[in-house]
């Protein structure tokens, strides 16, 4: 695959987060003039900006997310392309009724960035950082649900464990939720430095990968308190129906839970029946919607890492619309 390079990003502040896989997404987006984009996950809005700046003058973007603090930050970036550009402060399992806002039919190209940014890691007042002292909190949208000290001080050991097995896939699942019910039992956990002091107890770093004690549990936490799934789930149901035919969509994925369900949907999405292989004749109605573009998931490149150490675990993958997909 050639790979589109010597791209100037238009923007700003110097602690803005870095996008990942800039080049990768502009070669398979193929920004170009008149085009529309959806960007679901517009963080800091670093890729929205290339996308921009590679289709101008006259496309145009629509950029959602679901923290306010994020949308501030790429209004002020995505000022060079006002009036091509709109921002929601919405959830991206949420886009085709913000499409309907804007009276789009389709797009040309959708992107989402499953991870979260530097500017929430480095805001200890979030709580996403077990490195930062800061509330247990970790909810993208404050105005969501439980936070991770409901959770850490609520649930139940089974939730818990649940929750961190499944979540963070970690095996010592069982004794960090007996430990966080132990010390739950003196006083709540309300910091980060709680409930690092709890498992550090419990959880021994990997010799292999040299994990802190406290990775796992803490992305588990994040993926329970905004519904990660649920929502990426939702969005993967019939996600395909946002593109014109001979549109393309770019998922990046920073986890194996992520990786799998966003797989899954494109095969299912890219195969011409979805009988069962006994049934003889089909009979479900399905056609293919999506070719796969990426066959196996795209990694960053040694440089990127070695530039960027936060894109290492990111894994994208790619489809575009048939033009003889049925919406069905």
């Amino acid at each position: 695959m050639e790979v589109v390079t010597g791209v100037t990003l238009a923007t700003t502040p110097t602690s803005q987060h870095l996008p990942v896989m800039v080049a990768e997404v502009l070669t398979l987006l193929r920004p170009r003039d008149g085009a529309r984009f959806l960007d679901g996950t517009l963080g800091g809005g670093g890729h929205a900006a290339a996308l921009l700046e590679m289709s101008a003058p006259d496309s145009f973007l629509l950029g959602l997310d679901r923290d306010a603090h994020a949308l501030a930050a790429a209004e002020a970036r995505l000022m060079p392309f006002a009036g091509r550009v709109q921002v929601r402060h919405a959830n991206f399992s949420s886009a085709p009724e913000q499409l309907a806002t804007v009276e789009w039919d389709g797009v040309d190209g959708v992107l989402l960035d499953l991870g979260f940014s530097s500017l929430q890691i480095e805001d200890a007042g979030r709580g996403f950082s077990f490195q930062r002292l800061g509330p247990l909190d970790m909810r993208m949208n404050r105005y969501d649900g439980r936070s991770a000290a409901d959770i850490v001080n609520g649930a139940s050991e089974e939730e818990l464990r649940q929750i961190v097995r499944e979540f963070g896939e970690e095996r010592a699942a069982g004794a960090v939720a007996r430990a966080i019910i132990r010390a739950r039992g003196g006083a709540p956990l309300q910091t980060t430095t709680d409930l690092v002091r709890t498992l550090e107890r419990v959880v021994r770093t990997s010799p292999r990968t040299h994990l802190h004690p406290a990775t796992r549990t803490f992305q588990a936490l994040r993926i329970a308190v905004n519904r990660e799934l649920d929502h990426l789930s939702l969005f993967l149901r019939d996600g395909y129906r946002l593109l014109r035919p001979g549109g393309r969509m770019v998922i990046l994925s920073y986890h194996s839970l992520e990786d799998r369900l966003v797989k899954e949907a494109f095969r299912r999405w890219a195969a011409s029946c979805l009988c069962p292989p006994q049934i003889p004749v089909c009979n479900c109605g399905w056609s293919q919607k999506v070719k796969i573009l990426t066959p196996k998931p795209l990694a960053p490149t040694a440089a990127e890492i070695a530039a960027n150490p936060r894109a290492r675990s990111a894994r994208l993958r790619a489809v575009e619309r048939v033009a003889t997909g049925g919406d069905s």
